[in-house]
């Protein structure tokens, strides 16, 4: 792996440098020209892997770009635009539900140039804010990406983010991953679909509005995950806080987009649900104290555990539940399948019962 390789070089050049001090202070001790000689002889061998490492960093990153940039589309609504990739040599593309919003019809400009192409909507999954588009015509050379597992990635990873932020086509930054495994929940008000996603990538590469659906990058040159949304900060207005960004991380997407083009739909989310429809609820000091269902889903886990409209859901596997946002938040740290007690209110009485999570 040649992000791995890189490391290991410049861990070999610090050393290097380590040696030549050491050197330099017991030749100093000892005195005489030809201590001199070595001293600066070692500098210059290590002066000279320095050198070649940051060459070969340099050149990791070039590579990296001319790889997979090719493959960053940007994909214009008649309200909006953003950024998506090459899936696929039939003319699939992958992107962010959010970029696409309610449009089914639209332009996708290749990085390698040409007129726009048409594309229609094959289908779209809010609940992980991803969605698949087919171009109505195949160029030939059409280069699609190379998925990474994102499971694998460590945090400190150096990863590029490639898009088309602000309508600057093609556009690449840089930062690192500097955490893994997030759970962020979208605004609903700023174009977002309101979903609350696990498993996302945390990182410093700069995600700005037309980013979105693009492509995060490592020096494998492969995609690593999908940048979808920036971390604001509410005391200085809901501005971006610069440096924090999330992208979806590539297992999700491939396991989400494989099931979209063979099915049509997602038939497997991999995520938990209880299947119930709910609203917040107060307590008597207006404050949040839980969700009320209001629609079970027929066969659903909750309606198989026995609990029933009108009941106020207040833990789930002893996380409280104050608010629709809480339970979102909870569930997405969960398998279908697994079997977690859930703590409810009905008529005033405290109950629990095990459920078995269905999928979402």
């Amino acid at each position: 792996m040649s992000g791995s390789r890189l490391s290991r070089g410049r861990l070999l050049g610090a050393a290097g440098v380590a040696g030549a001090l050491a050197l330099a202070a017991g030749c100093d001790s000892a005195g005489g020209s030809g201590a001199t000689t070595r001293t600066a002889t070692t500098s210059g061998a290590t002066a000279g892997a320095a050198a070649s490492s940051a060459e070969d960093l340099q050149a990791a990153y070039e590579n990296a770009v001319r790889t997979v940039l090719p493959s960053v589309v940007q994909i214009t609504t008649s309200a909006d635009l953003g950024s998506g990739i090459v899936y696929d040599t039939k003319g699939d593309i992958v992107t962010n539900a959010h970029v696409l919003g309610g449009a089914k019809s639209f332009k996708v400009q290749l990085a390698t140039g040409g007129s726009p192409i048409g594309a229609r909507l094959v289908s779209s999954f809010p609940a992980n804010d991803l969605a698949v588009i087919k171009l109505d015509s195949t160029p030939g050379g059409l280069k699609p990406a190379t998925f990474a597992d994102s499971n694998k990635i460590a945090v400190g990873e150096i990863v590029l983010a490639m898009g088309n932020p602000l309508g600057l086509s093609g556009s690449v930054s840089e930062g690192i991953v500097s955490a893994t495994g997030r759970t962020v929940s979208e605004g609903g008000s700023a174009g977002g679909t309101g979903a609350t996603i696990p498993d996302m990538v945390q990182t410093s590469a700069a995600i700005n509005p037309g980013n979105s659906g693009g492509a995060l990058v490592d020096l494998n040159d492969q995609v690593i995950g999908i940048p979808t949304l920036a971390a604001t900060d509410p005391q200085f207005g809901g501005g971006s806080a610069p440096g924090i960004g999330f992208a979806i991380g590539s297992s999700t997407v491939k396991r989400i987009a494989d099931q979209i083009i063979a099915n049509g739909k997602v038939t497997d989310s991999g995520r938990a649900a209880l299947g119930v429809t709910v609203r917040g609820v107060v307590d008597q000091n207006f404050q949040p104290s839980g969700t009320a269902i209001v629609r079970l889903a027929p066969g659903g886990a909750a309606q198989k555990a026995g609990l029933r409209v009108g009941d106020v859901i207040t833990k789930v596997d002893g996380s409280a539940i104050t608010t629709v946002q809480s339970l979102t938040e909870t569930l997405a740290g969960y398998k279908p399948g697994e079997r977690v007690p859930v703590t409810y209110d009905r008529s005033g009485s405290s109950h629990t019962v095990q459920v078995t999570l269905g999928s979402l």
